[in-house]
């Protein structure tokens, strides 16, 4: 996945990726490069400098990954709501 939003991954994008991530009882793991971090915690997420263009790779491990996987990536994809539709259409 890559961050498309103009802000990348500060404190509200975070937060509704580990209130998303919460949802899912699924282990999740968000991968920048060789790092790993926990997908359930904001803090965590915040401390990758994700900006905008940083590719990460979401992993999930449990019953219910699949469908993790398909509301966070939709969560990145959608700019976690601050694109605009021109952007929006250029991301897809």
């Amino acid at each position: 996945m890559v961050v498309n939003n103009r802000q990348g991954f500060h404190a509200r994008p975070a937060n509704l990726f580990v209130q998303t991530a919460s949802k899912f009882k699924s282990q999740i793991a968000v991968f920048k490069g060789n790092e790993r971090i926990n997908g359930k915690s904001i803090l965590d997420l915040l401390t990758l400098g994700a900006q905008q263009g940083t590719k990460l790779r979401l992993e999930a491990d449990g019953e219910d990954a699949p469908a993790a996987i398909e509301a966070l990536s939709k969560l990145m994809q959608d700019g976690f709501g601050e694109l605009n539709e021109a952007e929006a259409k250029k991301s897809s």
